[in-house]
This record gives C-alpha cells, sequence and structure tokens, in this order.
C-alpha cells in the first residue's frame, strides 16, 4: 500500500531530515514512526501526503508515485490526525467530521450519516455531540473528534502525528484501546507518529526506529526488543525490554481457561478438598450462569461453615484481550497475586496467576541471552 524509497529531505540551510529512507507498508498494517525528537519522523510522514515535498526518492502508493497523483485528490483519500487536533473552532462537531466527505461532494444525507456511524464508533452519542462546538469538548472528546474527522471520507489510509500525546494518561490509555478496536474492525492502513516506546509496542504491527534522519531499525515490536539491531536501538528500547514485552502478549494467551470452581452454597469442606486436589489456595466463586462472584481462599475458611459466608467479594477482574503489562499493574496496585478473567457480561472465562507471568517473564530473559 505505502513504499518509501530512498527517500531524502534536505532543508535550504542544508539539514538532512530524512536521509535516504526505504520502508514498506502492506495493505491494512500499522506502522509507527519511532524515534528522539528531531529524528525526521514527522518530516518522512508529511511527504506521504505532500505536506513536505521530497528531496530525492520515490513514494509510492498502490504502486503509483505520489507525486504524480494530483494533490487534493491525494490528500482527500488521506486521513490525517494530529497531536493539537486542528478542530475548526467555528464548526460544529458535525461539520467538522463532514469536512472531507462535503468536499469529496458526498449527498449532505451521506455525510450526516457518516458523522453520526463514526461518533458512535468513538463511543460519543451523536445526538448529544453532533452539534456541539469544539470549545465545549474535553480534550479527550476534542481528540476523538479529531480521529473521527480523519476518518470521515473513509480513506484507505491514515497518517497520525502523536494523535494522543497532549492528553493525561488515563485517557490516553482509553483511546489506545478504542483505537486497536476500530482498527481490527476497518483495517486502515496507518503510519502513526510517535516518541513513546510504550505506546508503539502496543499499537504497532511494524516500528521504523529513526535517528538523526535515518532509518536505524525497521521491525516488528518483538523483534525490535528481543532482536535490537545495534547499541542505540538496545538503548532506546530500555534495559526493562522484558517488562514492555509484556504489552505484546493478551491475557488469554496464559491464563488457565477451565479452572475449578465453587457456588456461594457450597460448602468449605468441599471447597477445601477441593483446593487440595488442585494443589491451590484460592477457589473463583461463581453464580449458575457463570457469572463471576468473588474469591474462597483457603485461610478464610475458619470463618464460617458456607462459601457465601467466607467468599471475598472482589471486583478486581481484567478482560482476555488485555495485555500481559496491564494485569501485572492490576496486581501490583491490589495486592492480589491472581485474577478472573471475564467477558463482558461478567461471565468466568479463566484466570490468570501472577506465576504465569513469572513464567512468560523468564522467557523473555531467555531470549535476550540468546
Amino acid at each position: 500500500m505505502i513504499r518509501l524509497e530512498n527517500v531524502t529531505k534536505i532543508y535550504p540551510n542544508g539539514t538532512k531530515a530524512v536521509n535516504n529512507v526505504s520502508f514498506a507498508v502492506p495493505q491494512g498494517g500499522l506502522c509507527v514512526l519511532l524515534g528522539p525528537s528531531g529524528c525526521g519522523k514527522t518530516t518522512a510522514m508529511k511527504m506521504i501526503n505532500r505536506l513536505s515535498s521530497i528531496t530525492s526518492g520515490k513514494i509510492f502508493i498502490d504502486g503509483i508515485d505520489n507525486t504524480s497523483i494530483d494533490q487534493n485528490d491525494l490528500r482527500r483519500n488521506i486521513g490525517y490526525a494530529i497531536q493539537d487536533i486542528g478542530l475548526f473552532p467555528h464548526m460544529t462537531v458535525g461539520e467538522n467530521i463532514e469536512t472531507v466527505p462535503t468536499l469529496k461532494g458526498w449527498p449532505r444525507a451521506r455525510c450526516k450519516k457518516r458523522a453520526k456511524e463514526l461518533l458512535e464508533l468513538l463511543r460519543m452519542d451523536p445526538d448529544a455531540f453532533m452539534d456541539k462546538y469544539p470549545c465545549e469538548l474535553s480534550g479527550g472528546q476534542r481528540q476523538r473528534v479529531g480521529v473521527a474527522r480523519a476518518l470521515g471520507g473513509d480513506p484507505p489510509i491514515l497518517l497520525m502525528d502523536e494523535p494522543f500525546g497532549a492528553i493525561d494518561p488515563i485517557t490516553r490509555v482509553g483511546l489506545q484501546n478504542e483505537f486497536l478496536k476500530i482498527q481490527q474492525d476497518l483495517q486502515k492502513t496507518i503510519i502513526f507518529v510517535t516518541h513513546d516506546i510504550y505506546e508503539a509496542i502496543k499499537l504497532a504491527d511494524r516500528i521504523a526506529l529513526l535517528k538523526q534522519g535515518r532509518l536505524v531499525q525497521y521491525a516488528t515490536p518483538g523483534d525490535l526488543l528481543y532482536r535490537p539491531k545495534n547499541d542505540f536501538v538496545a538503548s532506546f528500547v530500555g534495559t526493562d525490554r522484558a517488562l514492555k514485552g509484556l504489552q505484546l502478549i493478551c491475557t488469554k494467551e496464559i491464563m488457565w481457561r477451565s479452572p475449578p470452581t465453587v457456588k456461594p452454597e457450597e460448602g468449605v469442606k468441599g471447597a477445601r478438598e477441593l483446593m487440595d486436589r488442585e494443589g491451590i489456595d484460592s477457589l473463583p466463586v461463581v453464580d449458575d450462569k457463570g457469572g463471576f462472584l468473588g474469591w474462597v481462599l483457603v485461610s478464610d475458611f475458619k470463618k464460617g461453615q458456607r462459601v457465601k459466608e467466607v467468599m471475598d467479594i472482589s471486583p478486581t477482574t481484567i478482560f482476555k484481550n488485555a495485555s500481559l503489562s496491564e494485569a501485572i499493574s492490576i496486581m501490583l496496585t491490589t495486592g492480589r497475586n491472581i485474577l478472573a478473567v471475564i467477558d463482558k457480561y461478567n461471565r468466568l472465562e479463566g484466570v490468570l496467576t501472577f506465576q504465569a507471568i513469572r513464567e512468560v517473564l523468564r522467557k523473555s530473559a531467555q531470549k535476550e541471552d540468546n
């Protein structure tokens, strides 16, 4: 879908912002341009939609040299989202999202329908937000509208320049998660600029790590972490690469899928015997439909005769698609060494233990040694 061949950008003062960079992004792929400030990330991205001109080299989109494509057509078919969002303050949310569809000549009804669909996709109620102005929105809401506007004309390609960089960490994580869900459905071809290694690892299919305008390594997040090309890459990803690698593994990959369970009405004697047979010291408590209710711990058996009398009603749960880094963060925050893995209906799908995560860390350490 997108291919850069020996792309170079030299400014009039002689500065080489991008120096002989080559890489390709397949259709539906998400490539993150990563590196320190001033390494050429944004310049490289802007040359794709010709917001910045190429000094030498070629950029191809679906096999076509982008300099041979009409500039207006090129930009109307490439969504663009930036850190400071750039919403038009005099336009409503709906009008902002409809900007490109309107320029492309879509009928008014289709433009409006598209804006509503995108707001729903980003979990913003169209009835509540369509007629609001940017000044009436929070930072996170404006960021969502910025992404919706980039998607407005249903472009096959998205260029995103640190779109989540200017918002608080909690909102940022939420937007990253929503963005990944949207990408699973839409399968756009995306170039995403960031200087945040954690964000890159979480979002990317492949990462292009740049230094002083040159491409140092183009690799999957796993290869970048465990097979750094040189000392610069190893230093950039950090000595805690094993912990960063936990973002690459989903909870569902190592959870215990069919753990033994007990019901609230069962006796503690039977629960204790079940624990002894399984060699465990806690059991998830579920209702008749498999809904997770809490835990029964071996240390609490003396407090009652029935499970419901001694159970720990724990709200601490995790979804199976959550990363292991999220899981270990919850464990450290709550002091628990086991988590219930639930579905959206609160039904138990498995359990995740700290011991399982520790085994993953051990194997990661072996990768680094090799």
